[in-house]
Parts: structure tokens; sequence; C-alpha cells
């Protein structure tokens, strides 16, 4: 039996490279049966002991450009979340454009006024069909190896008891939930305590099925930043105008209008967002990273 060599995750972790796993991820972002194999076994015959998971993703995600564009921006959609850095500002518009897109009325950065002090919530939200209101403090984070631990949970815990505790015979109470948002995933301690002390969480794979990724494809809302036809330099561009979501250019073409490109790379880029659109991915295809 042939030992498969140990790799290096986002995280620090090794774990044995599984080119089955690697297959089914493949497929999962849409690859053929027979291209998802081809792709596997090129990178396999090429893994060595303590290569990373992130030369693995390099790798097949150059593989799968070359078969289809909109397939290898959905095998990369973590990923893009990592490129609306380096400030968290962007993250903020994005995950606001998802909550509207589910039936949200959206403000951000709003200051709230709690028992003892004044917060400004990165975002707040309300919802007129079930009568709810929400705010939210959002972490975002460049680097995939990081998770959000027990002390951001906990800090967030003591801002939004403090909302909580706002007194309705003084003032109107506006927020009957609080959620922690990240781009990355939670450690374990983080977790445990936001289960027991009633903090919810919302992040790339928590929960197991209302998580981060599940939500952007129910509703079919897609960073910019996945959109694989488009430099680095003009996806700044675009966040710098405030085009956030590849959904707001297939409504809106003109929004390309400041990156001056010729008539063919605009029907190339639309042809790659209508693709990704089109076949969105079912919420246990996860793609691991």
């Amino acid at each position: 039996m042939t030992t498969l060599p140990i790799i290096i995750k986002a995280d620090g972790s090794r774990e044995a490279f599984d080119p089955v796993r690697l297959v089914n991820s493949l497929r999962r972002a849409g690859a053929g049966e027979y291209a998802a194999e081809r792709i596997a076994s090129a990178i396999t015959s090429t893994v060595v002991p303590d290569v990373t998971s992130k030369e693995i993703y390099a790798r097949a995600f150059a593989l799968l450009r070359k078969e289809a564009r909109p397939v290898a921006a959905r095998y990369a959609l973590r990923r893009a979340l990592f490129e609306l850095g380096p400030t968290g500002h962007p993250f903020e518009d994005f995950i606001s454009h998802l909550f509207r897109a589910e039936g949200w009325n959206v403000e951000t950065r709003k200051m709230i006024r709690g028992k003892c002090v004044t917060h400004e919530v990165d975002f707040y939200a309300s919802r007129e069909k079930d009568n709810s209101f929400l705010a939210a403090e959002l972490k975002y984070h460049n680097d995939p190896g990081y998770k959000t631990d027990l002390k951001i949970a906990l800090y967030v815990k003591s801002r939004f008891d403090d909302i909580f505790a706002c007194d309705p015979a003084v003032r109107a109470c506006s927020v009957d939930r609080g959620l922690l948002v990240t781009n990355t995933k939670f450690t374990s301690e983080a977790i445990a305590y936001a289960e027991c002390a009633g903090v919810e969480l919302l992040g790339w794979s928590y929960p197991e099925k209302e998580n981060l990724f599940a939500r952007m494809n129910r509703a079919r809302v897609y960073p910019i930043t996945t959109v694989t036809s488009l430099s680095h330099a003009e996806k700044n561009i675009l966040i710098g105008n405030d085009v956030i979501a590849v959904d707001q250019i297939v409504e809106n073409r003109r929004l390309l209008d400041p990156l001056h490109l010729s008539g063919e790379r605009v029907g190339e880029l639309l042809a790659e967002m209508d693709g990704l659109l089109s076949h969105p991915l079912s919420a246990h295809d996860i793609v691991p990273v």
C-alpha cells in the first residue's frame, strides 16, 4: 500500500493528502467526472511531503481555470472572501448586500445606546415579516489559517449584553438578536462558549446548515473577487466604486464602465458571471482549503 504524503493545512495542522477528497471538491465545484479525475491525477503525481494545502489549491485552480472559468470561480469561493481586504469595510458591505438579498433592511456602522454606553455596531438589520431586529459584529481576516477565537466571542457577548440591557421604560430598544460574523472558521472553544452563552455565530462553515457559504449560495450572492477573468487591480477599482458582488454587474453592466474595457472583455466577464450565478452549489458542497 502506498503511503500518502503528509501535507500542511492553512491552520498549520498536518494531515495525509487525500486524492479522493480533491476529486470530490473538484466535482462539487462543477468539474466533469473526467476533468476532475484528470486534474486530481496530475496534482497527486506532484505532491511531496510538507507541501501546503495552499500550493495544492493553487495548482488545482490553475488547471480548473483552463477547463471553465465559472467552475474555477466556484472552487475559489472561500479564497475570494480573503481578497476583499485589507480592511474590513468591503466585507461589511458584502455581508450587508447578502442580507438585503435575503429581505433585510440594513444599516452599517450604526450607533446604538446600551444600558451603560453607546456602541457602534458594524451592521444593523431589521425585517418586517418576523419583526426581527439584529445587530452584528463583523470580524474580517486576511489569513486563511486564522480562526475566530474565544476572546472575540467573549468581547462580542459583553457588548451585546449591554445593548440588550436597554430599559424600554427609558427609550425604545431596537435590538433583539446579536450576531458575530466572520469570513474565517471558529475555534472549538468559541463555538462551545457561544452555544452555552447564547451568542449567534455565522462563519464560512458554521453553523452546519445555515452557514455563510450556504447562505451566499442560496441567495446567489458572490463577492466580485470570485471572478477569475478580472485582474487584482480591476477588482480593486470595482470595490472602490462600491461594486462588491457579482449580481450587481449582471443586473447593471454599466458598473464595469470604470474599467474602460473592450466589448470583447465585457462579454467574457459577463459569460463567466452568468455561468457562476446559473449553477450554484448545494448547501453541503463546502470546498475545503
